[in-house]
């Protein structure tokens, strides 16, 4: 009968332990990241899995969450809602984490965004930006990075207070990627009140731009905008340059304009570029530098603001679950929902306005290639340099 007995309560045990949501099993606290880590957008998902595993690696190192370390889960999206929501479904119910961060493309995030709420464990999104994300009132949703409709705050302020101009040019990848960037910049003229005079797309690959840059040199645009990957980046700027085409501002999207790359295979062409983005390694936060000097020594790759979104991001995680009364999901969400912290992204504290909630609100920013350095020149208080407009001749 004892030993009967004894095995009674060894699985009453075992069932408490396993069947409590945000239990600390013997591996560490189980924490959930979803990124694409396959497919299109592998290249940046894989920026932002070294950044958390980077950012895992010191917390742990200094102490874990109070003497215990973390156990980081990842499940690839592949930019897919299906595998979005598989992944979802496996770190809730088969790995039991207490939280999740990560997620990238909205599209993704909206639908595995609802099931963790339903689900009741909170999920920190670092990248996915489409607004709706932060307007349903989701109490389990929060959001670390500026929604889209704010990305291009500085650069509007650009516009008004330095760059007073009238008329602006589009060139983009005739893609999904291209057009949403180039509508982007478009609703930006709008609120300008400047004139999209000429609106021109290109085959992706495409090797020869100057039938399409010499017509829109014909039109004599103040700005050029540029919505391209970073080879088609490169080639557009060398080939303006060579067809005499020279506005006051060129300007291209940071995903092929702000990186590394793009100076390496652009040259001096890529002089006095500028490009809206979230974050560059020159940015006023404290550990900035350094986290990028870190990810380059270690990985031998440049990182970017996709980088400095899931480093700061599992930083934000770790924080919470020291403060948090349990590791339950429900008081890990409520320590969440009650940070204030600084981060090499910026500072963080969730608040709700308008029709946000749960959404940190931080700066954007304009970069400008000066001297073969990516340097911050807006807003001004922020700037690493003084921005060079409009660019020589």
């Amino acid at each position: 009968m004892g030993l009967v007995k004894f095995f009674l309560v060894l699985f009453a045990f075992a069932f408490l332990f396993t069947s409590v949501p945000g239990a600390v099993f013997a591996e560490g606290i189980k924490v959930g990241v979803i990124l694409p880590l396959t497919g299109k957008l592998s290249m940046y998902g894989e920026i932002e899995h070294r950044s958390f595993l980077m950012a895992l690696d010191e917390i742990n190192a200094a102490g874990g969450i109070n003497g215990e370390k973390i156990d980081l889960v990842i499940e690839d999206t592949a930019g897919k809602c299906n595998k979005g929501l598989s992944a979802i479904e496996k770190l809730i119910s088969k790995d039991r984490v207490v939280v999740i961060g990560g997620g990238f493309t909205s599209t993704v995030v909206w639908a595995a965004a609802a099931m963790a709420q339903e689900r009741g464990v909170p999920f920190l999104i670092n990248t996915a930006s489409a607004d709706k994300i932060t307007e349903k009132g989701w109490n389990y949703i929060f959001r670390l990075n500026p929604p889209v409709s704010e990305h291009h705050r500085a650069l509007t302020s650009f516009l008004k207070r330095v760059a007073r101009v009238s008329t602006a040019a589009v060139i983009y990848e005739n893609t999904h990627f291209g057009k949403f960037w180039s509508k982007k910049f478009v609703k930006q003229c709008e609120k300008s009140r400047i004139r999209a005079i000429i609106k021109e797309g290109y085959s992706p690959g495409a090797v020869d731009f100057s039938p399409l840059l010499f017509k829109v040199k014909s039109r004599e645009p103040d700005i050029v905008f540029m919505a391209s990957h970073v080879m088609d980046a490169a080639l557009l700027v060398q080939q303006a340059k060579e067809t005499g085409l020279n506005p006051g501002l060129f300007l291209g999207n940071p995903v092929g304009f702000a990186r590394p790359e793009f100076r390496e295979n652009a040259g001096n062409f890529s002089e006095y570029v500028y490009s809206p983005t979230l974050w560059a390694p020159s940015v006023p936060y404290l550990g900035a530098m350094k986290y990028y000097d870190k990810f380059m020594v270690k990985y031998d790759v440049p990182a970017d603001y996709h980088g400095a979104q899931a480093y700061a991001g599992m930083y934000v995680i770790a924080d919470a679950l020291k403060r948090s009364r349990s590791l339950t999901p429900e008081d890990v969400r409520n320590a969440l929902a009650e940070t204030d912290m600084m981060t090499v992204f910026g500072p963080v504290k969730f608040v709700s306005y308008g029709k946000k909630t749960q959404q940190n609100r931080l700066p954007t920013y304009l970069v400008q290639w000066i001297n073969g350095r990516l340097e911050t020149v807006w807003p001004k208080k922020s700037a690493s340099a003084k921005y060079i407009y409009p660019a020589p001749e």
